[in-house]
């Protein structure tokens, strides 16, 4: 069968593209801008890359359209589609019916963290010997690609974004996957373009918990108010809970699931269930949000029959994720990692992260707001203070953003700019670095290049 699909350099369609091809059948797609990593993985594998959504790519027709859902009507390729009555389907309901029947389903579910978390539990099942099939949005340090069929194992593992399906279907795409074991790892107002506020958010995770079985799990943190509302609504499903706890730590004991950090930077924790040890974490990841993701991972991992000893020792050798605080460099005693920041939330806790690992050493924050919720403004108020663990920070403003990054300058705790010129920026961060800093590239797009070009232009420098 021929399956062409739209939208193929998204993380999720690309991901589906390879277990598509991983099955046997022929594979193309088309992309309005295609760039690393998900590009050249999807080279790799095969399959061919159309630039841009002309209606000539669908000539002669393929057996199936599968429709990413940035594909709305108007797009070129998307009314050809229809005027042609090719058949279509999305790509969550492709991977329901020719991939995740008669699997164990954990999924990977909340506003951060998903992909962080999906790498962990795969790697953790992998580990075990399970050999998990999994489709990630990102690509995990320890496997070669961000999805894998693997058809003999009963298991998979797959991230489950709360955004719409497609332009035909609005449900969040998660309701698709049918869990067995389901980690919700947080829930926060996000993607503001598709949901008014966090009731309708919250309203999705909730036709979510009604599909998870009576004999699954659902793993949660202790005591967020926002998971605790979806369920009080109603859940059929046992749930275990997760938490950072310190001696005598009255509240915290209740989850069944806790991590006592042994370093502040959570590099070195150990973990304990029902209050007895299960052993320590020593691993490459930074951060609270981190130590939080990896206990997520442990406790769905055993309800799949993992011990907790075994989880352990696989999170110690747990790579992290591309694009997840990835080290890119470092030139002239200035280290450039890449982030994929869509939120506050997640600036802020990245931060803080690195920030406990390097004390006093000096980190540069280059920001580009590009998510459709930070596009919108509707975090403003709370991006400068997630910038407050950096020395100073850079903010990209885009052309095509209605409102000004001003604002957010004004009210900054830390030295902040605002820099509309790419080279521009690289200058100033050149300018401002010194042997010790930390430069963290936040964005979850291209940004322009900046990544390889910074890292470049360090390179280039000369001694002095």
């Amino acid at each position: 069968m021929h399956i062409h699909i739209l939208g193929i350099c998204g993380t999720f369609m690309g991901s589906l593209a390879q277990l598509a091809k991983a099955q046997g059948h022929r594979v193309t797609g088309s992309d309005a801008h295609v760039y690393p990593p998900m590009s050249t993985q999807l080279e790799a594998a095969g399959i061919e890359i159309i630039e841009g959504y002309g209606p000539e790519q669908l000539d002669p027709a393929p057996d199936l359209v599968v429709v990413g859902n940035a594909m709305s009507r108007g797009n070129p390729a998307v009314e050809a589609v229809l005027n042609k009555g090719i058949p279509y389907v999305s790509g969550p309901q492709w991977l329901h019916d020719h991939v995740l029947p008669g699997k164990w389903v954990l999924a990977v579910a909340g506003t951060h963290g998903k992909t962080t978390t999906s790498s962990m539990l795969a790697w953790i099942l992998e580990y075990a010997g399970m050999q998990p099939g999994y489709l990630i949005g990102g690509v995990p340090g320890n496997f070669r690609e961000s999805a894998r069929l693997s058809a003999d194992s009963p298991f998979f593992v797959v991230e489950a974004d709360e955004y719409d399906t497609a332009f035909f279907d609005k449900r969040s795409k998660f309701v698709n996957y049918a869990p067995r074991t389901l980690i919700i790892n947080n829930l926060e107002y996000d993607h503001a373009d598709i949901f008014p506020d966090l009731a309708a958010i919250q309203r999705q995770f909730h036709h979510l918990l009604r599909i998870v079985p009576g004999n699954g799990l659902v793993v949660h943190p202790l005591g967020v108010e926002s998971i605790d509302e979806v369920i009080a609504k109603g859940c059929w499903t046992p749930t275990q809970s997760i938490a950072l706890t310190e001696d005598n730590d009255i509240e915290a004991s209740a989850a069944s699931w806790r991590a006592r950090l042994l370093v502040a930077d959570g590099s070195r924790f150990e973990v304990l269930f029902d209050g007895q040890s299960a052993g320590i974490v020593e691993w490459q990841q930074s951060g609270t949000h981190n130590v939080l993701n990896g206990l997520a991972a442990i406790a769905a991992a055993r309800n799949v029959g993992v011990k907790p000893a075994d989880a352990i020792a696989a999170l110690g050798q747990f790579k992290g994720v591309k694009r997840r605080m990835e080290f890119l460099g470092e030139h002239r005693g200035v280290s450039v990692y890449d982030d994929f920041a869509h939120h506050p939330t997640a600036i802020k806790t990245t931060l803080e992260g690195l920030r406990a690992r390097v004390g006093r050493g000096k980190i540069i924050a280059l920001i580009e707001p590009r998510s459709n919720t930070m596009r919108l403004g509707t975090h403003r108020s709370s991006l400068a203070t997630a910038c407050a663990d950096a020395d100073q920070v850079f903010w990209y403003q885009p052309p095509n953003m209605d409102w000004s990054l001003d604002e957010v300058v004004a009210e900054s705790p830390v030295p902040a700019e605002v820099v509309s010129d790419l080279e521009a920026l690289i200058q100033k961060t050149l300018n401002a670095a010194e042997p010790g800093t930390r430069v963290v590239i936040m964005s979850n797009g291209a940004f322009g290049g900046v990544h390889s070009r910074l890292v470049e232009a360090l390179a280039n420098q000369p001694q002095g």
